[in-house]
C-alpha cells in the first residue's frame, strides 16, 4: 500500500458527540494542503486485521464510499452520522443498554458503534438478531470473526476525470504518486512482453511513507528493497559480498516522483527555463544541494533511453529563493551504491486533495519507464569508460 496525502483515524477513534453527531477523532498524514479538505466528500477506507472464526488472523481491505462531512467550525473533525440509540451490544454479563460493538476491553470498545457497524457489514461479519428487548445486538465475535484493529483513513469519494476544452487534463486525487507507480508498472509489463533478450533483472519499486521520511518497514530507509535483490541473486546462486557490491555498482536507479508542473498563476515561483508543462515528457528534477540524484552521467544516460523511445525529457529545478522538496532517491542510491536519476511526471496543485496532470502524461511515462527497462543494457554499454 503506497500511502497518498491524507488524514487517517485515530488509534481510539471514538468522540463523544455533540448535538447529535456522531464524529471521528483523526489525525493528518503527512504535509497535505488540509484547507482543500473541507466540506469534500470523503469516504473511509484501509485495511482491517480480523480473526476468523478458524482462529486465522488475515488482513482484510475495506471502502466505506459513504461520503462523511468535515466541520469547519471544529477544525475539521468529520461527521459521520447522526448519533444512533439504537446500537446495543450483548455483554458477557448480558444486556446493559446502549454501549460500544464487541464488548468491553476490546478495540471495537474505542470505535464508533456506526463506524463498527459498517465495517462489519462491509466484510461480512453477520448481524445477530436477538429477542425483543433488545432491537439488535451486533456481536463481532461471531459468526464470521472478530475485528482485531484497523488501519482506516479518509479519501475523496470523486472518482478521476478528463477535462478541459479537448480531454488534456486528468483530475483526480492521490495523483502523487500513484501518478508514476501507475507508469513504472505499465512500462514494466510492457517490457516483459517485448521479447527483447536480456540478463538484466527489471524491478519496479513502490515505496510506502515517503511523505512522512520513508522510516518505516516498507519504506524507503528500510532495507526492504535490498534484500529483494539480494534473493533475487540468491536464486542465481550468486550472493556473498563482492556478488552484490558489483551487482548495485552496475545499476541504475530511476527515482520517479511527480515533479511541479508551471503554473500560469504563479509563474514568478518558476525559473523560465526550468518549468515543465504537462502533456510533454517526464521532468528530470535537479538540486545542488544533493536532495536530488541527478547528475550528468544519469541524464546522459536517460537522454539516450529518450532518444531510443520518441520520448522528450523535460528539466526541473527551484528557485535558489525556494525550498526543495526531497525524494527517496538520495536515500536508496546512497544505501545500494547504484547510478540514480530523479525524474517524475509533472502534476499541478501537488499536495492538494485534488490535483492536475495531463491526459497524455500517464502513458508518456510508461513508454519511457518501457524505455528504460528494454533498452538500459545496451544504453549502459556506451558509458562503460565513465564515471
Amino acid at each position: 500500500m503506497q500511502q497518498a496525502l491524507t488524514v487517517k483515524l485515530k488509534p481510539v477513534s471514538t468522540l463523544e458527540s455533540k448535538a447529535g453527531y456522531a464524529q471521528l477523532a483523526v489525525a493528518p498524514y503527512a504535509g497535505g494542503l488540509n484547507s482543500t479538505w473541507w466540506d469534500r466528500d470523503l469516504g473511509i477506507a484501509g485495511r482491517v486485521i480480523v480473526k476468523e472464526s478458524s482462529g486465522k488472523i488475515v488482513t482484510k481491505l475495506v471502502n466505506l464510499n459513504r461520503p462523511s462531512p468535515f466541520n469547519l467550525e471544529t477544525q475539521a473533525v468529520p461527521i459521520i452520522g447522526l448519533e444512533d440509540h439504537n446500537v446495543t451490544v450483548k455483554k458477557n454479563d448480558g444486556y446493559d443498554g446502549p454501549s460500544v460493538l464487541g464488548g468491553e476491553g476490546t478495540f471495537a470498545a474505542t470505535q464508533p458503534p456506526r463506524l463498527l457497524k459498517a465495517v462489519a457489514s462491509e466484510l461480512g461479519i453477520k448481524e445477530c438478531q436477538s429477542s425483543s428487548t433488545i432491537p439488535i445486538t451486533h456481536d463481532l465475535t461471531r459468526p464470521d470473526g472478530t475485528i482485531l484493529n484497523w488501519e482506516l483513513e479518509l479519501y475523496d469519494t470523486q472518482p478521476a476525470q478528463i477535462g478541459g476544452m479537448d480531454g488534456e487534463f486528468i483530475y483526480a486525487g492521490r495523483i502523487d504518486d500513484k501518478l508514476c507507480s501507475w507508469s513504472a508498472i505499465q512500462g514494466l509489463l510492457a517490457s516483459t512482453k517485448s521479447g527483447a533478450k536480456s540478463s538484466i533483472i527489471k524491478l519496479v519499486n513502490c515505496s510506502d511513507n515517503e511523505e512522512i521520511g520513508s522510516l518505516t518497514r516498507q519504506g524507503a530507509r528500510s532495507n526492504i528493497l535490498q534484500t529483494a535483490i539480494e534473493r533475487t541473486a540468491a536464486s542465481f546462486g550468486k550472493s556473498d559480498p563482492a556478488t552484490m557490491a558489483q551487482t548495485y555498482a552496475n545499476s541504475f536507479l530511476i527515482s520517479a516522483d511527480v515533479s511541479h508542473a508551471v503554473n500560469p498563476n504563479f509563474l514568478n515561483v518558476y525559473l523560465a527555463e526550468h518549468a515543465p508543462r504537462l502533456n510533454i515528457g517526464l521532468a528530470v528534477g535537479a538540486d545542488p544541494n544533493g536532495h536530488m540524484t541527478t547528475d550528468a552521467v544519469s541524464t546522459a544516460l536517460l537522454q539516450r533511453v529518450a532518444e531510443k523511445t520518441g520520448s522528450e525529457l523535460q528539466v526541473f529545478q527551484i528557485r535558489n529563493d525556494s525550498r526543495s522538496g526531497g525524494t527517496i532517491g538520495p536515500t536508496l542510491s546512497s544505501a545500494m551504491g547504484c547510478r540514480s536519476i530523479d525524474a517524475g511526471s509533472p502534476q499541478l496543485s501537488m499536495h492538494s486533495i485534488r490535483a492536475t496532470t495531463g491526459s497524455l502524461d500517464p502513458g508518456l511515462g510508461a513508454i519511457l519507464f518501457g524505455g528504460f527497462l528494454d533498452h538500459y543494457e545496451e544504453i549502459d554499454k556506451e558509458f562503460a569508460t565513465m564515471t
